[in-house]
């Protein structure tokens, strides 16, 4: 999973110019069938009864990592349509719009049809910075 540029920059001028960054009080997850970049972009699903989920997270930590993850599962409304082929993720400070935050790949990409339902299952979103 990769940091976005903007939260990157919020969290150096935050450390090295002492400027202010307040934590979103939510986080949502966004899935894509482009994938984004650290400066944002690709291609969020949109129509079909698509909506971010927002999500909650857990802290855990071993020898090697620190590693927040969700606690629960996130699971997404049921598809009123096609959502396409979903092959990535981002974490945003919003549930639409907002500024992306983390992105990555899904292990498997997943073709999401009408009546399909997207879940990933507690522990399943981690972010971890080593």
């Amino acid at each position: 999973m990769a940091m976005s540029d903007f939260l990157e920059a919020e969290i150096l001028d935050h450390i090295l110019n002492g400027l202010t960054y307040t934590a979103p009080a939510s986080v949502y997850v966004a899935l894509f069938t482009a994938a984004p970049s650290d400066s944002g972009g690709g291609t969020e699903v949109s129509g079909g009864s698509y909506a971010r989920v927002q999500v909650t997270a857990g802290f855990s930590t071993d020898d090697t990592d620190t590693r927040f993850s969700n606690d629960a599962n996130v699971t997404f409304p049921q598809a009123s349509a096609s959502w396409g082929t979903v092959t990535h993720f981002g974490l945003f400070d919003a549930s639409s719009g907002g500024n992306l935050l983390f992105h990555g790949a899904l292990t498997a990409s997943q073709a999401v049809g009408d009546n399909d339902q997207v879940q990933f299952p507690a522990d399943g979103l981690g972010v971890t910075i080593a």
